[in-house]
């Protein structure tokens, strides 16, 4: 399988690619590619391009510009809102999102967050994203926010779509609030706009006043079921639900 690299736009030169260091060790020293070898370069905006190295490790010629793949062509925007669980584990939800095709991603501090990130984290969750969608071939690699107070998210966002927040079960009936894959496939089809947006909690969920403000922006209550999810799995099972729905009625 030919391995595959983002790059910014600007780093197109013509005909040539401007590798940066890392790029060339990565190419060079770790898949140990040589003059001629052929990679693919993307832009994380639906752009992609076969090149190859040349001797001169760190420039590489463009041989063609390449036709998005019909799996990763654009879809709706797909955001995230998600409560930063403790330790690295934001990572994990970076990477596994962006396989499952987030296109947004806005880390948040919620009432009961435990993870004060330094200020590298967003730096490193969105190399982490890169990564993740050159290993799956996802041509558009989801952009990361700063992180901000829950609430002052909701209050700068102007999203249209459809947008849910899940909640555990606890605060959750089944006859008020339908689980998540129901609301899906009964509102994908007949909506305006197929965008989604996603909030969820961190461990231990969100407070009743954070779903109150959340119904106030027109987040609908929904859950993932009866099980209680780990603030990691929570986002990977929301948005595997989106996609699968998305591939059904879509």
């Amino acid at each position: 399988m030919i391995q595959r690299i983002t790059i910014s736009p600007q780093q197109c030169q013509g005909t040539s690619i401007a590798l940066t260091q890392p790029q060339v060790h990565y190419l060079v020293r770790v898949l140990r590619l040589k003059g001629g070898d052929r990679f693919i370069a993307q832009d994380g905006n639906t752009q992609q391009w076969l090149a190859a190295l040349t001797s001169q490790p760190e420039l590489a010629e463009i041989i063609e510009t390449l036709a998005p793949l019909l799996l990763c062509s654009p879809a709706p925007p797909l955001r995230l809102i998600a409560a930063m669980p403790k330790g690295n584990s934001f990572d994990q939800v970076v990477r596994q999102t962006t396989e499952l095709g987030v296109t947004h991603i806005y880390p948040v501090f919620s009432a009961r967050s435990l993870l004060k990130p330094s200020d590298n984290k967003l730096a490193r969750w969105q190399k982490i994203a890169e990564e993740a969608a050159e290993q799956s071939e996802r041509l558009t690699v989801p952009s990361i926010f700063a992180p901000v107070r829950f609430q002052q998210c909701l209050e700068q966002a102007d999203w249209t779509g459809l947008r849910y927040i899940c909640v555990a079960r606890s605060h959750s009936s089944s006859a008020q609030n339908p689980d998540l894959l129901t609301h899906l496939l009964e509102h994908l089809i007949s909506a305006d706009s197929l965008s989604v947006t996603l909030a969820i909690g961190p461990e231990g969920g969100w407070t009743p006043e954070e779903i109150t403000v959340a119904n106030h922006y027109h987040y609908k209550t929904t859950s993932l079921g009866s099980a209680i999810l780990r603030a990691v799995t929570a986002p990977i099972t929301a948005l595997s639900l989106v996609t699968a729905a998305r591939e059904l009625l879509i």
